[in-house]
């Protein structure tokens, strides 16, 4: 609420009576500049493309690895398994330079990927909290279900597609939403990697803009455009959000 009234208030105002409760809209312009001037739009577009991206990839990667560790059980499952968990005890910021080699030269490619969208794609995809989320609803499912469909002649693929995502769509919904929002406030990664201000995301285009010659209110006008589209994503599909969390734990009969 404060970011909308600064949208559309002046900057001197801003500045002498920031917690002002009563003000005069009167600078929409401000909006305006930040859209356009400011690129604000065109970093929002690539917020967009980036996020679906990621969530593209991580359900793919995820969903995929999940149904690997608990429908297929493999023999070295419960070694990936636990290679795995462990992931989820070492600080990102570990992986951020081996990380950051690879996408200048990617194995077996040989393909630098800096400056390409597929740079913050691919590392997303490889999240171990949602294989780990995935696996303990895929575990949910009664084993009858699956056994039944390998006896119909069912194969892995058909069973993956045909039973486990239809029954997961609740759980894949709120892996989904989290992809998103985590995308689109992410910042630290796609500096690096997008060094072309053409294909910087919104959170990105935010720093370089404060960083020149904007006015305040338009940078905060350019905030405010940025905030509301997730705001706007998760009012929308709160029930659904809601609906998968409460899901997590298990399918009922």
């Amino acid at each position: 609420m404060w970011s909308a009234k600064a949208a559309v208030s002046s900057s001197q105002s801003i500045i002498s009576d920031p917690m002002g409760i009563w003000f005069t809209p009167t600078y929409w312009e401000n909006l305006g500049q930040a859209w356009k001037g400011a690129q604000i739009g065109h970093a929002l577009l690539n917020s967009v493309i980036l996020a679906v991206g990621c969530a593209v990839a991580t359900l793919f990667v995820s969903t995929t690895g999940a149904y690997l560790l608990s429908v297929l059980r493999p023999k070295w499952g419960p070694v990936i398994n636990g290679a795995v968990l462990a992931t989820l005890f070492l600080p990102s910021v570990i992986s951020l330079v081996p990380l950051y080699l690879t996408i200048l030269d990617m194995p077996v490619i040989k393909v630098d990927l800096q400056n390409t969208f597929w740079a913050v794609w691919l590392p997303s995809a490889a999240s171990a909290f949602n294989v780990v989320v995935l696996k303990r609803f895929f575990d949910s499912i009664p084993r009858d279900l699956i056994e039944a469909a390998s006896i119909d002649g069912a194969g892995a693929v058909r069973i993956f597609l045909t039973l486990i995502i239809p029954l997961s769509r609740p759980i894949l919904g709120v892996v989904a939403l989290l992809t998103v929002v985590a995308s689109w406030k992410d910042f630290l990664w796609p500096m690096l990697v997008l060094s072309n201000a053409n294909l910087q995301p919104a959170s990105v285009a935010l720093e370089q803009l404060s960083s020149g010659s904007t006015p305040f209110a338009v940078q905060l006008a350019g905030v405010f455009l940025t905030t509301i589209v997730p705001v706007v994503v998760f009012l929308i599909f709160q029930k659904q959000f809601l609906r998968g969390v409460g899901s997590v734990g298990g399918i009922k009969g």
